[in-house]
């Protein structure tokens, strides 16, 4: 058996020799002096050797503890170089299957199918926020604590519905690897976002009660602002669509003549296209606008640059200034139209498609934006009759006309 002394006045000869241990275990010594451990041994009748590292990096004692490890492998049928070659294959693997290098090609097979503004979110949320924190990790490898830790730096920011996003986002890109045989499970379904990150309250949008509704409609009338600015309120109360929905509208996106708006997918939050039917209100009111912003692709640019829309605070500072900061949003005005259609009996259905509620799957979503388009139009009209009757001081509600 070999001792520590004996190795360290080991000195180089002009040719290879070797300094025996026992068991298969031997030191080679080198004519440039470096000395290597090296283990003989047989596995399917053949004799091959492995390399246990050099010395002293490599001391006695753990060239021995190497050794007995490998005759354990051996043992039981196992090669034990063929078992360092697929490991070292498998750290290799695994480190070009990094979590960004598969994020990226999960993002080339998901981004064609969604829209341009939307991948292009996510890709920055990527970029910024989860490929500093994990995207060089294997994707394999990859914890749920480490998702936890990830969000929770996002969160720490103010940015909670990011890091819900980011963590909902990974989730997709791990159910990629699993398909793809690139990890075994998705650590992202081990701990849900509601278990880790704060809940936001539900914001409750300030309305009136619909027996202030006359009022208000007469105050709008009178309203003594930017002419734009009141016709967008009557706009947005008649058609109760979303504030953002309605300050990026386009005039390309109505037909006047068939009494519609169609809003494209990429400016709607269910990210899919909706048809607003047009009362005969509604037309006559965007023909008086026209005359006003027809000369922009806007129908609400800004004041100070006409190629981006009117804030969301316009039509909020306009109902304040109206004596409604408090009571009364532009969203509130959805709130409105759903419970009084409700109250008057139209059909559930009708009136969350017409308020772009309804989930739709990827296969109904280039149909769905169109059904019950003749009763929503119906609908659409009674309203408009509706809000007019209460502007003319007919407190007297409309019934509902049969559809």
């Amino acid at each position: 058996m070999l001792t520590d002394t004996r190795i360290k006045t080991a000195k180089p000869q002009a040719k290879l020799y070797k300094l025996t241990d026992e068991r298969g275990l031997h030191l080679s010594v080198y004519p440039n002096a470096s000395k290597l451990w090296q283990m003989r041994y047989r596995t399917e009748g053949k004799e091959r050797t492995a390399s246990l590292g050099k010395y002293p990096e490599v001391s006695l004692a753990e060239a021995r503890e190497k050794r007995d490890q490998m005759r354990k492998l051996i043992a039981k049928g196992v090669d034990p170089v063929q078992s360092q070659k697929a490991a070292k294959e498998a750290k290799k693997l695994a480190q070009e299957n990094s979590f960004e290098v598969v994020a990226r090609a999960w993002y080339t097979g998901w981004a064609p199918a969604r829209s341009p503004r939307h991948a292009g979110y996510v890709l920055r949320r990527l970029e910024a926020d989860v490929f500093p924190a994990i995207g060089k990790r294997p994707v394999s490898d990859i914890k749920a604590p480490e998702l936890v830790r990830m969000v929770k730096v996002i969160e720490k920011r103010g940015a909670l519905d990011i890091s819900k996003r980011a963590y909902q986002t990974t989730g997709q890109v791990f159910r990629y690897a699993i398909a793809h045989g690139l990890a075994e499970r998705n650590p992202a379904s081990d701990v849900k976002p509601s278990d880790v990150l704060a809940s936001r309250k539900k914001t409750n949008y300030a309305r009136i009660d619909a027996k202030e509704l006359p009022e208000l409609l007469r105050k709008i009338e009178g309203y003594q602002g930017a002419p734009a600015t009141r016709l967008a309120i009557k706009l947005l109360a008649m058609t109760f669509v979303r504030t953002g929905e309605l300050i990026g509208a386009k005039w390309d996106e109505f037909d006047l003549d068939a009494a519609e708006w169609r809003i494209p997918e990429e400016r709607m939050k269910m990210r899919t296209p909706h048809i607003v039917p047009l009362p005969k209100q509604g037309v006559q009111l965007l023909q008086v606008l026209h005359g006003v912003t027809g000369h922009s692709k806007l129908l609400f640019p800004g004041e100070r640059d006409h190629s981006k829309p009117i804030s969301n605070n316009t039509i909020l500072k306009a109902l304040e200034r109206m004596g409604y900061k408090g009571r009364m949003t532009g969203h509130g005005f959805r709130g409105l139209a759903s419970t009084i259609l409700h109250e008057k009996g139209f059909e559930h259905m009708h009136i969350e498609l017409q308020l772009a509620h309804q989930e739709r799957d990827q296969v109904s979503a280039s149909y769905n934006h169109a059904t019950y388009l003749k009763p929503r139009a119906k609908m659409m009209q009674w309203w408009s009759d509706y809000l007019d009757q209460q502007l003319a001081g007919n407190v007297v509600s409309l019934k509902r006309k049969v559809l």
